[in-house]
């Protein structure tokens, strides 16, 4: 998994009055929880851009008065007007301790039930996946291949090493639905000889 390096300072005064007039300042207020002691502190509003603005799943590495954390982002509040962001949750990533975070699904392959006329439905853009950082993909691919009309691939055909997937195993993530325009001529040679 990739890594965004980003720095923030501790704040010293912690409310929503100090929050506002750090976010006007370009500060967003975050605080980092799950290693040991709660921390808050700031990072400058541009730092969150390769990092949450992406359809990468990365973690951050976060430089706060000299001392470097690992963590990952657990929850970002944003504006309902303007969407900027107004705070950030950081899950501190402990070494031997494994997350749950969300990885991106990607299909790779031809579906000969595609090739016939039938339409790919992707119904998971993300698998919820549990696993130690160092082990934890940037993407899961799922190869379609062998996929024909009606057929489809669930949470349990999926495996990765050294990770789990904490998903429904009976849950369907890619299937080949029929379509009006599916090309019939195969199946019925195939039944007349």
């Amino acid at each position: 998994m990739k890594s965004i390096s980003m720095s923030g300072s501790l704040r010293e005064n912690v409310g929503k009055k100090d929050a506002r007039t750090q976010r006007a300042s370009g500060m967003i207020p975050c605080v980092m929880y799950g290693g040991g002691n709660q921390l808050n502190f700031l990072v400058p509003e541009t730092s969150f851009k390769n990092l949450i603005y992406t359809p990468e799943v990365c973690y951050a590495v976060i430089d706060i008065n000299g001392v470097e954390h690992k963590a990952i982002v657990q929850e970002i509040q944003f504006h309902p007007v303007t969407d900027k962001i107004l705070h950030v949750d950081f899950l501190e990533v402990v070494d031997g301790k494994p997350i749950n975070i969300a990885i991106p699904l990607q299909v790779s392959g031809n579906s000969p039930g595609v090739m016939r006329g039938g339409k790919l439905s992707k119904r998971v853009r993300k698998l919820k996946v549990s696993g130690l950082l160092e082990h934890i993909p940037e993407n899961i691919t799922v190869d379609i291949s062998g996929l024909d009309i009606l057929d489809s691939i669930r949470v349990e055909d999926i495996k990765i090493d050294n990770v789990r997937i904490t998903e429904n195993p009976s849950k369907v993530v890619v299937t080949v639905m029929t379509s009006r325009n599916v090309d019939e001529s195969a199946p019925a040679e195939t039944a007349e000889a």
